[in-house]
């Protein structure tokens, strides 16, 4: 699809494409029945959260039991500390989970630069979502919900037009990194309500493990967010896609 006047491929276009994509995620809420339109998307986006505290347990040497996700779009994961695991694994798990939407939206981003690469980021997201229902998920919303849109995103990468297939990588990418943004006071508090209990925050977590004041981590979490999706945006835009 060519934006009026605009050579398709060319990083005009792509630009165009990328303000399309976020306009979108900034104003569907705000339009007739946008909540319901947004839903999955926000279930996906705790699905990027859990994952990333999830998998983070996992490369510390660590175990990922369960991940839980509410109709509310608020989840949880739960992990276990190997037994020698200390205060810093800990603080990094509870840090994965933030800095997950931010490094998946960078890489869907970075996918969306090279045309080779549309399908298979489109199907190993896919493969992701069904393999970790399967394996961890532990809810109703997540096992319904998730399966949903693995099946969607498989339908677009095999018989999907290549336009869409580039518009739903960057949606779905500047979705997870705007949805730090819709986490900015969840970072910035100490504690929070999830599934009708008290916790930590993920920030209170790490506070509680390297004893700076959570507000720190909160900008540091920030700061690296930026710098990822920075990165991202900068590459693809600098690479018009048709290879």
């Amino acid at each position: 699809m060519a934006w009026g006047g605009v050579r398709p491929g060319s990083q005009e276009e792509q630009v165009g494409r990328l303000i399309l994509a976020g306009v979108l995620v900034m104003f569907l809420p705000a339009l007739p029945f946008g909540n319901y339109l947004i839903w999955p998307f926000v279930i996906l986006t705790t699905w990027f959260h859990e994952m990333g505290h999830g998998l983070t347990a996992i490369l510390t040497g660590n175990a990922f039991d369960e991940l839980v996700i509410y109709a509310n779009g608020s989840g949880y994961a739960s992990s276990r500390t190997a037994m020698d695991g200390g205060g810093l694994s800990r603080a990094l798990i509870a840090m994965g989970g933030p800095l997950g939407p931010s490094a998946m939206g960078a890489l869907l981003i970075l996918a969306s630069a090279a045309r080779r690469h549309w399908k298979p980021a489109l199907v190993l997201l896919a493969g992701a979502l069904v393999l970790s229902t399967v394996i961890w998920v532990r809810s109703v919303v997540g096992v319904v919900v998730l399966p949903l849109i693995a099946a969607a995103l498989g339908w677009l990468a095999w018989k999907g037009p290549r336009g869409l297939q580039l518009f739903a990588l960057q949606f779905l990418g500047v979705l997870a990194a705007l949805s730090m943004f819709n986490d900015m006071d969840y970072l910035f508090s100490e504690s929070a309500v999830i599934g009708g209990q008290v916790m930590l925050s993920d920030t209170g977590a790490i506070e509680a493990e390297l004893l700076l004041p959570h507000w720190i981590w909160a900008i540091l979490i920030i700061v690296l967010s930026g710098l990822m999706i920075g990165w991202s945006l900068k590459y693809a835009l600098n690479h018009e896609g048709h290879r």
